[in-house]
């Protein structure tokens, strides 16, 4: 039996990667940090199955002390401060955990665990202000946030630990993924959320910033099982994950209100706050690698990914006794 630790095991991609590798008969051990009220909503179904332990990417002794006591086969760090508008106003704080946490493990495995296979979370946002599209794995990076920013450095350190070490370290180049365990803060989870409020009467509309950004939206639970296959080949190489398509936040809110038969233009306005300082315009990746070396490829479509997320919210507020105020009911939910 493997064992596989997962840092930020709480949050949406933690999760559906938790259920995955414990389909695959692995030991899950799962890496949180100590909190007053631990965040395990999430994995609730499959807490009993999985080990969780305590640490935090900022402190190194912590790190050091889980590893050399679980022996992980595989480790995937998917902890980080992930918000990229919040990255703006706490930009310390990321570069601490987003960027500095992935140097932090990586020493920790060298020490501790050397043999362990290591997976880093980079992300779409790295590419920034883009040099081509779609964007592969030789792209150069622009980021234009700090989150891109201490994406870029993490990215790198896992390189370099790589390449210095001998290390198994990859890092899978993820675009936008979502799903129904999307956190509420992130635009597109806002967006079916507040869709399915409008619908059941508990709200009348939604704020939001430019609806003409484009992203690559894909589904969490397709693109984690590329990350288990990074880490199953004969050589750590790094990975572009995405769909080869892109939409814009105006897309997203037309397919997301005709879910439950409204308008997206009676109920969204433009709010300048949600702005970011620099925008990224444009986000379109080319998963041709990882479909030739790893025989991945997305399932889940676009619309697909968006009913789902809206459907998800309105069933919540159904099985608390909501009615349908406005539009109609999914016929998947009938």
């Amino acid at each position: 039996m493997k064992t596989a630790l997962i840092t930020g095991i709480s949050g949406q991609d933690g999760s559906y990667l938790a259920e995955h590798l414990l389909d695959l008969g692995y030991r899950v051990v799962g890496m949180m940090r100590r909190s007053a009220t631990p965040s395990t909503g999430r994995f609730a179904a499959i807490e009993d199955k999985i080990e969780l332990v305590a640490g935090d990417l900022l402190d190194q002794s912590s790190l050091m002390r889980v590893i050399s006591d679980c022996q992980p086969d595989e480790v995937y760090n998917l902890a980080a401060q992930s918000f990229v508008h919040s990255s703006f106003t706490e930009p310390i704080h990321t570069g601490e955990v987003t960027g500095l946490g992935v140097t932090r493990i990586l020493e920790a495995l060298r020490i501790c665990a050397p043999k362990a296979r290591f997976y880093q979370a980079s992300s779409s946002e790295m590419f920034g202000d883009v040099f081509e599209t779609p964007q592969t794995e030789a792209t150069p990076f622009h980021p234009r946030s700090p989150y891109g920013v201490a994406k870029v450095y993490g990215h790198w350190a896992t390189i370099n630990y790589r390449e210095s070490y001998d290390m198994y370290a990859c890092s899978g180049i993820l675009f936008n993924h979502e799903s129904p365990r999307r956190g509420l803060e992130f635009v597109t989870r806002k967006i079916t959320d507040h869709v399915a409020a409008i619908a059941c009467g508990e709200k009348d509309g939604i704020a939001l910033g430019n609806l003409d950004a484009r992203r690559d939206w894909g589904f969490a639970g397709d693109y984690i099982k590329a990350m288990h296959l990074m880490l199953q080949q004969d050589t750590p190489e790094d990975y572009v994950i995405s769909t080869n398509e892109t939409h814009s936040v105006r897309e997203f809110c037309e397919i997301a209100f005709g879910r439950v038969g409204l308008d997206y233009n009676d109920f969204v306005s433009i709010d300048p706050r949600f702005y970011r300082p620099a925008e990224v315009e444009l986000l379109l990746g080319d998963f041709s690698k990882a479909k030739e070396k790893l025989g991945w490829e997305p399932e889940v479509t676009f619309a697909g990914l968006v009913e789902m997320m809206v459907d998800s919210d309105l069933k919540r507020r159904l099985d608390a006794g909501a009615e349908i105020k406005r539009g109609k009911l999914p016929e998947s939910l009938a």
